[in-house]
């Protein structure tokens, strides 16, 4: 039975002790602080990220991609560990130019198979995708049938986050300053959903009580087969998550159900005080 590795980067917010545990290999994002530069989850904790993060008078955060020979070593030491193929699954391509490095190491190893794959998405649309291609790898399926059901399965995964600010997502340059202004001139808390690449703003209410509410109206439409709760430092994350797994149609298996703070990768676009999911639903 041929091997496939699983490969995917620090954008997917997933955490290094269930990435381990699963056999998936994380290639770093770069985030700086003024003049200092950390690999996201390697030199950088999530923890230590959010420490830095809120702290008084921090420099703003920025991203950058991962770099080529970042997964150039990745795949190395797939390949030196007895992989025979591997399945590399990323961050939008539209939101960072990091499935471009990976495209890159990809053209550096010309005799070995591996399969890219673009997510559309960021944060848990990836880390979801990753865990079903463990699931089918460790069934003996091949690596171009794993890509290409996770292709095709980035239509089944929805991404609702609700923030505290627009802010961010304007120091970040994802949204333009006018966006962010009418947010706060209204005072509203934004609902935005990550979808085929872009960052869309989905909805605006008035309180925080009312964007939780409307998150899990958005999430819960249809059965969903594995799910995702993303806070960035969020003490009321549990009783959200309980919410929200009362009213998935159809219930859901609790062992399918993750909380998982959002990284150094994607935290700076959101801000402090967010929670939202993202859905893996049942393929029809």
């Amino acid at each position: 039975m041929s091997h496939v590795a699983i490969v995917t980067d620090s954008a997917s917010d997933m955490a290094p002790a269930r990435a381990a545990e699963l056999g998936i290999a994380i290639v770093p994002l770069e985030v700086t602080f003024g003049s200092q530069a950390f690999k996201a989850g390697v030199d950088l904790s999530t923890d230590e990220f959010w420490q830095r993060m809120t702290a008084p008078d921090a420099p703003f955060p920025k991203t950058a991609a991962s770099a080529p020979g970042d997964f150039k070593a990745a795949y190395d030491a797939a390949f030196a560990a007895g992989a025979d193929a591997i399945v590399s699954i990323h961050v939008a391509g539209t939101l960072s130019g990091t499935i471009k490095s990976a495209e890159i190491a990809k053209g550096m190893l010309p005799d070995r198979e591996i399969h890219i794959v673009d997510t559309m998405g960021a944060s848990m649309c990836e880390g979801l995708l990753a865990e079903l291609a463990v699931g089918m790898a460790a069934l003996g399926v091949g690596a171009a049938e794993i890509a290409r059901v996770c292709e095709e399965r980035r239509d089944d995964v929805a991404m609702i986050v609700a923030l505290d600010t627009l802010e961010y997502l304007k120091r970040g340059g994802r949204i333009s300053g006018a966006q962010a202004a009418i947010g706060t001139l209204l005072s509203v808390k934004p609902i935005i959903e990550v979808k085929d690449g872009k960052v869309e703003t989905a909805d605006k209410v008035r309180t925080r009580g009312k964007a939780r509410e409307r998150v899990i109206e958005m999430i819960c439409v249809r059965p969903i087969e594995r799910l995702s709760i993303l806070h960035t430092t969020n003490a009321e994350v549990e009783v959200f998550r309980d919410a929200i797994v009362a009213r998935v149609p159809g219930g859901i298996d609790p062992s399918k159900v993750t909380i998982d703070l959002v990284g150094p990768s994607v935290g700076p676009h959101l801000g402090p005080g967010c929670v939202g999911a993202v859905a893996l639903y049942r393929h029809e």
